[in-house]
């Protein structure tokens, strides 16, 4: 008999214990406890009361209720996981099984979920001394459990000392690669497989498009879309929402819309990809549109469909549109509003000048707003001059958030106060991030020439073809000057002289790597960068002008949105 619910669970359960010969065969135990860990519809600590009743209980209801703790989304459950692993260790009477195979994988996600990189590898060590450290499916969770750690060079040692690789080995890998925003490393392991001759699978293209999607690699996801179709996988869901997202972060939006439009059954996943890629594009109209199209369909949205409509709503400033589909988040659309969608809604008030209406939505808020959400608050209160309001608001920041390894917060303290001149306070806050050993992550920039990925830092000088980048920057800088141009000085934080300052702003990532493309790029074809941080207003202008000097569509993704620079112009309006 199927158990569907668990009140029908309970039922059966109470007829095998009150008479077990008469309850069946098929009314076993293990079925029901299966049903109670591991259904959507069960009950983990129902679970863990047929677990706790039984005498000698056989390690596969260890292994499945670990298991269970290790898939749940309650942080608690890690614990719970780790102790009934310690049970199965140390049983001096041995009436609880030892752990085994199929134990470990389980053990190793809970490891990576709590990102412990000791914990991980102290089960690492009890799987050597248990002889189980070298079985395939142990060392794909010893993978993903090390990546998740931030540990990437004991991750690529057990992967160098595996007797055999197959497909999920080398998966586990790339995909770990992704996670650790190594995404170039991922697309050169992935040839790497290839030219091994191991055959990729859904799992693989997927990862690898996300690593595409991560440096604007548009000729290489080209290709890995036409491995896809060669191997017939294009057409799986999560293939079409990989090539989606791939398409729409790498700048060809065309070619996503084309990929969402073929698919004959299109999935909630599908819908959010090809919305966030509308928005991120500028074409938020659209972009609400389809979500429309969406809920006509009757496709029920997520959390990250309602984060891509908000963030549409954001881009374009269309404040009551993104007040009125937060309004509509539980109510019509059945989805509980997140820390995400709060802080899209501060954004939007916030990005309006709407500072007062910002403020007092933080302070109702029914849950606890992060760092994140005070930051842009904060450097709104910045852009708009409301400096009394800034200064309030960063003050109680710094009570909230100063203790955390973040050094967002330092970071963005520190660049108001340089703002305002005030280069004392800013040192401080300095001081404060040397102590705690936080650096501000550099800027850099991508670019995709020839299917090989060229990354450029700030003054970077390490490129084998450095000399002609540079050379190509003085001719750069000599027609900005035809052009009137003037450095925007303010950009650069420093206490330092306005020659400096102007050097400073010559040598950022994105000039270093648009300078690269036009050196390496025919006339009159595109220009594509990936910059990991938010354009800054000095950038942003020079790329405007070198769009309409050279006649080139420049097009930039920064952490915020796309850009596209045609005819001295910029899609985004002057406004991101």
């Amino acid at each position: 008999m199927e158990i569907t619910t668990m009140p029908q669970a309970m039922q059966l359960h109470a007829q095998i214990l009150k008479c077990p010969a008469a309850a069946g065969p098929d009314l076993n135990l293990s079925k029901l406890f299966t049903f109670s860990a591991l259904s959507p519809h069960g009950d983990l600590g129902y679970a863990r009361l047929i677990l706790d009743s039984l005498s000698a209980p056989s390690s596969y209801y260890f292994n499945t209720m670990i298991r269970a703790y290790s898939q749940s989304p309650d942080p608690d459950h890690t614990p719970r996981a780790l102790s009934l692993f310690l049970s199965m260790l140390h049983d001096p009477a041995r009436l609880t099984p030892g752990p085994d195979k199929f134990t470990y994988p389980f053990i190793f996600r809970c490891c990576a979920r709590s990102r412990s990189t000791r914990l991980g590898k102290q089960v690492h060590g009890l799987a050597v001394k248990s002889g189980l450290a070298s079985d395939r499916y142990v060392e794909h969770a010893l993978i993903h459990t090390y990546y998740a750690c931030g540990q990437s060079a004991c991750a690529c040692k057990v992967f160098d000392r595996m007797s055999q690789r197959d497909v999920v080995s080398w998966t586990c890998m790339i995909d770990g690669m992704v996670d650790d925003d190594s995404p170039v490393e991922a697309i050169r392991l992935f040839e790497r497989m290839r030219e091994e001759g191991v055959r990729v699978n859904d799992a693989t293209v997927v990862s690898v498009l996300r690593a595409c999607a991560d440096t604007g690699a548009l000729e290489m996801g080209k290709k890995v879309h036409e491995i896809a179709k060669e191997i017939e996988i294009d057409s799986k869901a999560n293939v079409s929402t990989g090539l989606i997202d791939m398409y729409a972060k790498c700048g060809d939006l065309n070619s996503a819309r084309q990929v969402f439009d073929d698919i004959a059954e299109k999935d909630a996943f599908a819908w959010t990809a090809m919305i966030s890629g509308l928005a991120s594009h500028g074409k938020c109209t659209e972009a609400i549109d389809l979500f429309l199209e969406m809920r006509k369909m009757g496709i029920k949205p997520d959390q990250r469909t309602m984060t891509a409509v908000l963030s549409a709503c954001r881009y374009e400033g269309l404040g009551n549109e993104g007040l009125r589909f937060f309004k509509n988040m539980r109510r019509k659309y059945g989805v509980r509003p997140t820390i995400h969608h709060y802080g899209c809604i501060v954004d939007i008030l916030a990005r309006a000048g709407q500072l007062d209406e910002a403020e007092e939505f933080i302070r109702k808020m029914p849950i606890e707003p992060d760092a994140v959400m005070w930051r842009n608050l904060i450097w709104a209160c910045n852009v708009h001059g409301d400096i009394e309001r800034g200064e309030r608001l960063m003050k109680h920041l710094q009570l909230v958030d100063m203790n955390a390894d973040d050094c967002g917060s330092y970071v963005l303290i520190g660049n108001v106060y340089a703002s305002a001149g005030k280069w004392c306070d800013k040192a401080k806050i300095r001081e404060l991030m040397d102590k705690k050993g936080l650096r501000k992550p550099p800027g850099s920039s991508r670019i995709e020439i020839e299917g090989l990925i060229h990354e450029f830092a700030v003054g970077d000088s390490s490129h084998p073809e450095a000399e002609k980048i540079y050379e190509k920057l003085d001719e750069i800088e000599e027609k900005l000057i035809e052009e009137r141009y003037c450095p925007k000085l303010s950009q650069v934080l420093l206490e330092i002289d306005d020659k400096d300052k102007a050097f400073q702003l010559r040598h950022h990532s994105e000039k270093l790597a648009v300078a690269f493309g036009l050196i390496k790029t025919n006339p009159g074809s595109e220009i594509r960068i990936v910059k990991n941080l938010r354009s800054c207003e000095d950038c942003h202008a020079v790329m405007k002008l070198l769009s309409k000097i050279y006649q080139r569509e420049i097009i930039i993704r920064d952490r915020i949105r796309f850009h596209y620079f045609r005819q001295g112009e910029c899609s985004c309006g002057d406004c991101w």
